[in-house]
């Protein structure tokens, strides 16, 4: 075996978590932190605002309700989702998973925010959420 000088070892490729994306509103998850954080929709309130991508069908004598863009993967008993509904509580927010549409009631969930860092979120842009608008905030107005 010979020891050639000119094989340098390699740098070791930067993992995807310390890179910001280039578009993180548009993410359901960041880990970037020791604060995790998910985007959740209401499927509640597809029914209420009459989504278009709401989706039904009967299987066994249960009706069970869906998302026809994937904004939320899994498929809900309607009945069970009524009778949630018709309580305090509600039935709840359901992780995204994938980008919500404008139409979509969202909100992000955080763990552990008592992790949270001195400096606040690492990610800020993470918690934009789509409303039908441009994403951007006035944070000063300079006045002549």
């Amino acid at each position: 075996m010979t020891n050639r000088a000119d094989n340098q070892r390699m740098p070791e490729p930067r993992r995807a978590a310390d890179e910001l994306p280039l578009r993180p509103q548009d993410e359901v998850e960041c880990r970037r932190c020791d604060v995790h954080c998910d985007k959740v929709v209401y499927p509640s309130a597809c029914l209420d605002r009459a989504c278009p991508f709401v989706y039904a069908y009967e299987d066994h004598g249960h009706t069970y309700i869906g998302c026809m863009q994937k904004v939320y993967a899994v498929e809900i008993d309607a009945d069970l989702l009524r009778a949630a509904e018709a309580t305090n509580a509600g039935f709840g927010a359901i992780r995204a998973a994938r980008k919500p549409l404008p139409m979509c009631k969202t909100e992000v969930e955080r763990c552990y925010e008592s992790r949270e860092a001195g400096l606040g979120c690492v990610n800020p842009e993470f918690n934009e959420l789509p409303r039908g608008r441009p994403t951007f905030r006035v944070i000063a107005s300079l006045e002549s």
